[in-house]
């Protein structure tokens, strides 16, 4: 599963998710995307089940971009273990989604075959989603940047 290698400090406060994606939020390498139209935190095992779905679907013909990536930890005490005495371990690393962030781009591929991949990969996330391609999401713009 997704983590990082390496990270600064072991454990991470919990942050917010007010406001809308500054960054991320275009359609940069493939047709298709999926956008994420609420917050949410998305677990690593979230991430490659969405892959593997659209992956499976368009039996690896086209091209398949992950555009978030699980590195803030998140920690947990056991249960049955009282108040106090410091913060638990990490149990599994997550990525920030805000509304208006692209998840996956895909590209290579016929239209509702792309559509249809990216509605079997949305299932699997816990947050809604919606699917947009360049044409809409960068206002007409094909290939500029």
């Amino acid at each position: 599963m997704l983590m990082p290698k390496r990270t600064k400090y072991r454990k991470a406060f919990r942050g917010n998710m007010r406001g809308k994606a500054s960054r991320g939020n275009v359609l940069a390498y493939g047709e298709y995307g999926l956008v994420a139209t609420e917050p949410c935190w998305i677990k690593s095992n979230q991430i490659e089940a969405a892959r593997v779905a659209m992956t499976r679907y368009i039996k690896r013909g086209g091209h398949v971009w992950i555009k978030i990536f699980p590195d803030k930890p998140v920690t947990t005490k056991p249960i049955g273990v009282r108040m106090g005495s410091g913060k638990g371990a990490v149990e599994f690393w997550v990525a920030v989604a805000k509304p208006g962030r692209v998840l996956f781009e895909i590209a290579g591929i016929p239209e509702n075959d792309a559509k249809e991949a990216l509605r079997l990969a949305m299932h699997k996330l816990p947050l809604k989603c919606k699917i947009v391609s360049k044409a809409d999401l960068n206002g007409g713009a094909g290939d500029e940047k």
